[in-house]
């Protein structure tokens, strides 16, 4: 733990008196190391200064209130004794999604002269304070909610499409709604009469049916036909029984007969 600095107090003070506008300063000095926790949690900077505060235990530190509620933390800067560190702190009273895509202004490192100190901070670090400040207060008035996905439309008709261990995709025929059934067959969905379903074989390669399943998806989602994926219930136990896709593999059928219809 670095020694603490005992001119903090004086230099915030020299500090704020120099920059533009009227600042105040406001010293704290932390009896706990969590006791740093609320102010360093504000910390709007992604540089030197946001390293020192994760890496270094801080007996205390200085922040200046200035016009349009800006803040600025000061404090030591650990190694070096003749520097402090500057950087701006977050606005409260605004919610996450309101510094979304705004830049950190960041802090920088100053010497322990409060003269040059404060033309530094006034050339470098306010200026990308206050456009960081307008943008997340510009944000706050445009977007005053967060931007939550809104949820599906209720569907009248829903289509659940089975993944069976024999790597064929389907659905029972009586389960498939008569306006999903033109649009599985236009995605290669073939009826099967003696599994009384429409399957997509395990014969296309895997790269065909996840593109042929998602070409399907999302015609039936613009008809307005919501679509489910479930695995099979496990097979009852039993001898092994030849897989009905293969059949289906050699000789598809592509219609589906008029008994099927009916």
């Amino acid at each position: 733990m670095p020694a603490t600095r005992t001119d903090l107090s004086a230099f915030a003070i020299a500090l704020a008196a120099r920059l533009p506008g009227t600042w105040a300063s406001e010293y704290h000095r932390h009896a706990a190391y969590e006791n740093q926790f609320p102010t360093i949690e504000r910390l709007w900077d992604t540089g030197h200064v946001d390293y020192i505060v994760s890496q270094y235990v801080l007996g205390h530190n200085a922040v200046l209130h200035g016009p349009h509620e800006q803040q600025l933390y000061v404090t030591d800067r650990p190694l070096y004794r003749h520097q402090f560190v500057v950087a701006p702190l977050e606005p409260e009273g605004f919610k996450p999604h309101h510094f979304r895509r705004v830049d950190e202004p960041n802090g920088i490192a100053v010497p322990n002269d409060p003269v040059r100190a404060a033309a530094a901070v006034t050339r470098r670090v306010l200026p990308r304070y206050c456009q960081a400040l307008d943008a997340v207060r510009h944000n706050a008035l445009t977007q005053p909610e967060p931007p939550h996905r809104p949820a599906a439309p209720e569907v009248a008709q829903t289509l659940t499409l089975i993944w069976y261990p024999d790597g064929v995709v389907g659905a029972p025929y009586k389960s498939v709604p008569e306006d999903a059934r033109t649009v599985l067959y236009g995605c290669y969905f073939q009826y099967s009469p003696h599994e009384s379903a429409f399957v997509l074989p395990a014969s296309y390669s895997t790269s065909d049916r996840a593109l042929l399943i998602q070409t399907a998806v999302r015609r039936l989602t613009a008809q307005g036909i919501g679509v489910n994926f479930r695995h099979a219930a496990p097979a009852s136990a039993g001898p092994p029984s030849r897989p009905p896709t293969a059949a289906l593999g050699t000789q598809p059928t592509t219609g589906t007969p008029s008994s099927a219809r009916r």
